[in-house]
């Protein structure tokens, strides 16, 4: 097979797997009236279900990222892909709550354990170090797409079980797992078995365990964790337009609900642009990001000085300028680490501890700015962007220091 077609059906098999593996952790979002129907729980055991798989991910990242950087990726992704598919076989023909909570914490180990640094590291690999934008990009707007079919996919089986809500759902949960085995068999045919990246340089230095705390005293490695979570803090917060604009500024359910699907699916199709800017028009991901961080910022102030009397669809059709700025920052986030000097077979490490601190919005910004909204009513809408704008400016500073941190490295190799 031609090398380049084989790099590309790469990225895409890895985007399939990266956007269907997540589907049966987070099933609710999608099903939340027929899990808990056919399972015949309360909304608070259904919360369970996913504190259980959150804590488990908090203690799992740090060990898995160690552990990607000593095995093959192709073994971690191909074992985590059909692991999840058949822990999902196993939730399907129980519907049992205690098996369920045995289930999310097993979906712990197959979907961010190793999977997770192991996945992000082989997208890495994927390309040379000059298209690592674009790489990432092209993962991204993959990994958005098969989630979005993955999705569709199960609710087309849940229709056709005809208003039985437990089988449709059940036969749901069969079929979403399902496209996480399939991406599975095509890595294992895509990726190669090979313990370190064949590109490396060999004298470039090999993984070692005493080297995890090595890296947790290299101010980089908390520069690029603080950057990931001021990306991921916007991405996943964008969802936040969706109230805002029904509540504050009077849209309808149905064109804020379109907006949304807008923001959240389409405009994943410019995640490769982010690519190319940061490859190609930069010639730097931290170049990029500080500048999509800056005009993320002042995106965000620019909603809070709307005048009450804009008309509704022009106030929706602005959501959708912050939200393609994002997509197209939050595609290549990841490959600073590559610019911050990080040797390659230290990518899963360094993903597993920056994913600690990156994915702390899931955590923290949605009870923070929930209390804001219960204790100010729509003007907890202003103290929400107004933190965000903060953060593109701490993202900004971050992705210079990222920048400084790689080049004196770089001076002194050379």
């Amino acid at each position: 097979m031609n090398s380049k077609l084989k790099k590309y059906m790469t990225i895409i098999a890895l985007g399939l797997a990266g956007g269907s593996i997540y589907f049966l952790p987070f099933v609710k979002y999608v099903f939340y009236d027929a899990q808990i129907a056919a399972m015949g729980i309360s909304n608070t055991q259904s919360s369970l279900l996913l504190t259980m798989y959150s804590i488990g991910n908090t203690i799992l990242y740090i060990p898995g990222g160690i552990l990607a950087d000593k095995i093959s990726s192709k073994k971690a992704l191909v074992v985590s892909l059909l692991s999840t598919a058949v822990l999902g076989l196993i939730y399907a023909f129980t519907m049992n709550f205690v098996i369920a909570m045995i289930v999310w914490l097993g979906l712990s180990f197959s979907t961010a354990f190793v999977f997770w640094s192991a996945l992000m590291k082989a997208v890495r690999l994927a390309g040379t170090e000059e298209e690592q934008g674009f790489t990432y990009g092209l993962y991204y707007a993959c990994n958005g797409l098969s989630g979005a079919l993955t999705n569709a996919i199960a609710l087309q089986v849940y229709k056709m079980a005809g208003g039985d809500m437990r089988g449709g759902f059940v036969r749901a949960v069969i079929a979403g797992c399902a496209v996480s085995a399939v991406a599975g068999i095509l890595l294992l045919f895509l990726l190669d078995d090979k313990k370190e990246d064949p590109n490396a340089a060999s004298d470039e230095p090999k993984f070692e365990i005493r080297d995890a705390g090595k890296l947790l005293k290299k101010p980089v490695v908390w520069f690029t964790s603080i950057a990931i979570m001021c990306a991921y803090g916007y991405y996943s917060c964008m969802s936040y337009f969706t109230p805002y604009l029904t509540e504050v500024v009077g849209a309808s359910v149905e064109g804020s609900g379109l907006i949304t699907i807008i923001r959240t699916y389409l405009l994943l199709l410019l995640a490769p642009v982010g690519g190319i800017l940061a490859d190609k028009v930069f010639k730097s991901t931290c170049k990029w990001l500080t500048v999509a961080f800056l005009l993320l910022a002042a995106s965000f102030a620019v909603v809070m000085a709307l005048p009450s009397s804009i008309s509704v669809t022009v106030a929706m059709l602005y959501t959708l300028i912050p939200g393609a700025i994002c997509t197209m920052m939050y595609s290549v986030v990841f490959s600073v680490v590559s610019e911050a000097g990080i040797p390659r077979a230290m990518t899963g490490t360094v993903i597993g501890l920056a994913s600690i601190i990156g994915y702390l919005p899931d955590s923290i910004y949605n009870i923070l700015f929930g209390r804001w909204l219960d204790a100010h009513g729509i003007v907890g809408y202003d103290y929400i962007f107004t933190f965000l704008a903060v953060s593109g400016v701490v993202g900004a500073v971050m992705a210079v220091l990222i920048y400084r941190s790689g080049r004196a490295k770089k001076e002194t190799a050379n």
